[in-house]
């Protein structure tokens, strides 16, 4: 049984990425972006629940007055939208050996590196992208042009991780052949 470790932004620094024995695990989160939903999610909480605090007396017409349950309305709207903001933290990148696992902020795709013809990440593009075998492009915003470094370390990490394995098939393909 060979012992897999777990590689994250806080333990491995740029590149996220470690030898381990017989396995190696690639995990990537970005960075900016979770530390925008964030904030952002906690600002409109806090907006939300200010504005909830003013809505008192008679509307504009006072034909109707704003109540207790539409101060908790507004709250709970400023809840949702927050909850919102934070489907954008959860994309994440995973690989080793066996193959690759991309969760975007909506769907989460396991594949093996046989299904990959390569890693983009092209000039000006807001992420890279896995290039598969039928022609498919497949997004792995977790790796986001907005975290610079980090973004092109873990490209970097995902093509060597690929080449790897493609390395291995081949010789796996020249071990089979008669001479």
């Amino acid at each position: 049984m060979s012992e897999r470790r777990d590689v994250t932004q806080s333990s491995a620094g740029p590149g996220e990425r470690e030898r381990a024995t017989g396995t190696e695990l690639f995990r990537l989160r970005p960075r900016r972006i979770r530390l925008v939903c964030w904030v952002s999610a906690i600002l409109l909480v806090v907006v939300f629940a200010l504005v909830a605090t003013t809505l008192t007396g008679p509307t504009g017409n006072g034909y109707g007055t704003f109540q207790r349950g539409d101060q908790f309305a507004m709250i709970g709207l400023g809840i949702l939208f927050a909850l919102g903001t934070l489907l954008f933290t959860r994309p994440r990148v995973e690989a080793d050996a066996r193959g690759v696992r991309v969760r975007n902020i909506i769907g989460s795709y396991e594949l093996p590196w046989e299904v990959v013809r390569g890693v983009r990440f092209d000039r000006g593009a807001p992420w890279a992208a896995l290039e598969l075998y039928d022609d498919d492009l497949l997004p792995v915003v977790a790796l986001q042009a907005a975290d610079k470094q980090l973004a092109v370390d873990g490209v970097r990490a995902l093509r060597r991780l690929h080449r790897e394995h493609l390395a291995a098939l081949a010789e796996r393909a020249a071990g089979q052949r008669p001479v």
